[in-house]
C-alpha cells in the first residue's frame, strides 16, 4: 500500500527580507525563486534593535515554530512545527520581567502581546529566534513572522505577509529555516 505524501515542497534554507526602495516600512520577501510583498516595522530596519523602537532587526533569525488559529485558518502543509493558539496565550514584552520575550499564560499583569487577536494578524504567527535563546533586556521582543493588515500597514518590528503569501511560504518552511533581513 502506498502512503500519501504531505505535499510539502522542498524546504527553503533561507528566506530573504529586503526593504523596499523608497518605502522603509515595506519589504520584498524572496524564497524558492518567488518574491512576495511584506510589511515591516514602522521605523524600517535597524542593526540596533531596541524594545519599542518599531524597527525590524537586520539579522538572520531561525524559525523555531509557531501558532495557528485552526478555528479560523485551515491546516496548511508544512514541515514547520505549528501549535493551536490557546485562548489564554500571551507573549511577555516587559523588559524588566523574568519572562521577557517568552510565551506566558493569562492572567498576566506585566506588559504583553495577546496572541489570539481579534484582527487576525496572529492567525498564523511564526516565532523567529530574535533575542530568544540568549535574551538581552530591552533587546526587542515578539519579533514574529505573521499576517499583514490590508494595505501592508507597518508592524511594530515584525515581518508580515498576506494570507495567500503565508500559505505559499509555509510549504517551504521547516524548523531552522532562516529569515534573513537585509538592507
Amino acid at each position: 500500500m502506498r502512503l500519501k505524501s504531505r505535499k510539502v515542497a522542498v524546504p527553503a534554507r533561507t528566506i530573504t527580507v529586503r526593504a523596499k526602495p523608497r518605502n522603509r516600512s515595506r519589504a520584498l520577501v524572496n524564497f524558492a525563486g518567488r518574491t512576495e510583498e511584506a510589511a515591516i516595522g514602522r521605523s524600517g530596519i535597524t542593526a540596533r534593535k531596541r524594545e519599542g523602537d518599531g524597527a525590524t532587526p537586520i539579522a538572520a533569525m531561525r524559525l523555531i515554530g509557531g501558532y495557528v488559529r485552526h478555528d479560523r485558518i485551515p491546516r496548511s502543509p508544512t514541515a514547520l512545527p505549528l501549535r493551536f493558539t490557546p485562548e489564554k496565550l500571551l507573549w511577555c514584552d516587559e523588559p524588566r520581567h523574568a519572562l521577557y520575550n517568552r510565551p506566558v499564560g493569562a492572567p498576566f499583569t506585566p506588559s504583553h502581546e495577546k496572541m489570539r487577536r481579534e484582527d487576525g494578524l496572529y492567525d498564523v504567527c511564526l516565532v523567529m529566534d530574535w533575542n530568544l535563546r540568549s535574551r538581552k533586556r530591552y533587546g526587542g521582543s515578539a519579533i514574529f513572522f505573521h499576517l499583514a493588515k490590508p494595505g501592508y500597514t507597518p508592524t511594530e518590528g515584525c515581518v508580515a505577509v498576506s494570507l495567500p503569501s503565508m500559505k505559499r511560504l509555509l510549504r517551504f518552511m521547516r524548523r531552522g529555516t532562516v529569515v534573513r533581513v537585509v538592507r
